[in-house]
């Protein structure tokens, strides 16, 4: 199989996506009946880290380990990529020790740079532009929840961030559409939306977009790497806030997401992120089934 690299959510069909949620469903009811399943034994998952996390290291790590393959940890702090190695020459020399690389950076030009010069694929962890991977659990933990998400309406309350730009690359994908409120001068790249994207709408105010909304989903007000904006943000996201009045204008059955780590009070209320209609720890969880059916098929094939 010719090498296939997952950078933004685009770079897959929506052929590709359908078995990527049912290989899914399979490689996650594996794991709740404690069946060992182990199609990755003897392969190796380099995982680069230029930012930090949680989530992403934890779920790339125990995934691959539970495929039986093995996952190695580099921060560019501790390797030669932090001494000024250029991405071109660390791609070269990783991609011929591993089977599959996972790189979680900042500008999407370093992942796209390092992917034009890897042997294996490259998978996108997140970075400034797109987080490709925790939308794809997204998308499924709705369909596991509520079945297709085609023709359905998410409302994202927030900035323009890297999982904006991916929910609306996913939404061109598989045919629902986005109700987008971001406040003044927070708005959409239109650089970092296809032109032929006619799948979301604008709402200058947050809770008339939640209006008839599937999916209501948000974000932290300040993302990695813009600390020196916090105070500023929050002046200018005032009335942000996800809370039960918004969540009463959408659906009665509306889910509530949100890909954490979450600041009660400020994006979301305790309420909401706490009650019954969010599905934040499924969510969470599901970014380990989905990454082991991406990464089964990145290495692999259709099995």
């Amino acid at each position: 199989m010719s090498i296939k690299h997952f950078l933004q959510f685009s770079d897959l069909t929506l052929s590709e996506f359908e078995y990527l949620i049912e290989r899914t469903r399979f490689i996650k009811h594996k794991f709740k009946k404690y069946e060992p399943y182990h199609p990755l034994l003897d392969r190796t998952l380099v995982m680069v880290f230029e930012k930090n996390s949680t989530r992403t290291r934890l779920s790339f790590e125990a995934g691959m380990h539970q495929l039986g393959g093995a996952a190695i940890y580099l921060n560019t702090r501790d390797s030669q990529l932090g001494r000024g190695e250029p991405v071109e020459d660390a791609a070269q020399v990783m991609s011929r020790m591993c089977d599959v690389i996972m790189v979680r950076t900042f500008g999407q030009d370093i992942i796209e740079r390092f992917a034009a010069n890897s042997r294996v694929p490259v998978i996108n962890g997140l970075t400034n532009e797109y987080h490709p991977c925790q939308v794809l659990a997204d998308v499924f933990t709705f369909i596991e929840q509520r079945g297709s998400i085609a023709g359905k309406t998410v409302a994202w309350i927030g900035d323009a961030n890297n999982m904006l730009y991916s929910w609306l690359q996913a939404a061109d994908v598989f045919g629902f559409h986005v109700n987008v409120s971001t406040p003044a001068g927070y708005d959409i790249d239109p650089a970092l939306v296809a032109d032929t994207n006619t799948h979301y709408t604008l709402f200058a105010k947050p809770a008339d977009a939640c209006d008839g909304a599937h999916l209501v989903t948000t974000d932290v007000w300040t993302s990695m790497g813009y600390e020196e904006e916090n105070n500023a943000r929050l002046k200018a996201f005032d009335g942000w806030i996800v809370d039960a009045a918004k969540m009463q204008r959408a659906q009665p059955d509306a889910l509530f997401m949100h890909c954490l780590p979450a600041h009660r009070g400020e994006e979301v209320s305790a309420d909401v992120i706490d009650g019954p209609q969010s599905v934040v720890w499924d969510e969470a969880e599901n970014r380990l089934h989905v990454q082991k059916a991406l990464l089964e098929y990145l290495v692999l094939g259709r099995v």
